[in-house]
């Protein structure tokens, strides 16, 4: 009998440490998950407007001229919603949102990196996707970028991933 109360407890309590560590597992993917500062965030649910244009092809001509042998990265279409942040302050402090706009728009006007977050917490770089264009200062990505900061906007262009980092690469950006 104390076998069969022994091998009970012994049961019962590894249902409480398993119930306990999947709880725990729950609780940190919860907390992983999403923006970083969430009380920053904007009405995800609200887009705002448009970057990018559609394309008939994942890459301009300047951009399979530039590339090794003419063959650039694969990259697939996409049209992503999300708030348009710079990711200098968001990846070091998680700053996003109306409340951090001056300073945003700031960092994206000195050069920072420009990203787009995901209602999921998602993180891409936008970079223009026109090579020579880009290369030469002839377009503006950037300024759309810092017009819009802190907007949910619907971006649209090539989403490359290279060793964990997403990019979208927007096109229609160019200097007319």
């Amino acid at each position: 009998m104390s076998r069969k109360i022994l091998l009970t407890s012994l049961v019962a309590a590894l249902a409480f440490t398993l119930t306990a560590a999947d709880e725990t597992k729950t609780e940190a993917k919860k907390a992983a998950s999403g923006p970083l500062q969430p009380q920053m965030n904007p009405d995800f649910d609200k887009t705002e407007g448009t970057l990018g244009e559609n394309a008939e092809k994942p890459w301009t001509a300047t951009t399979i001229g530039a590339a090794v042998d003419g063959k650039p990265l694969q990259g697939k279409a996409v049209s992503v919603a999300g708030e348009i942040i710079d990711l200098s302050c968001y990846l070091q402090l998680g700053k996003h949102g109306e409340k951090h706009k001056a300073c945003g728009t700031k960092c994206l006007n000195a050069g920072q990196p420009i990203g787009l977050l995901t209602k999921e917490g998602g993180v891409y770089l936008l970079i223009d996707e026109e090579h020579d264009p880009r290369r030469d200062g002839q377009t503006e990505l950037r300024k759309a970028a810092g017009e819009h900061f802190a907007q949910v906007m619907e971006v649209t262009g090539t989403e490359t991933i290279v060793r964990g980092i997403h990019t979208i690469y927007v096109q229609g950006f160019v200097k007319k």
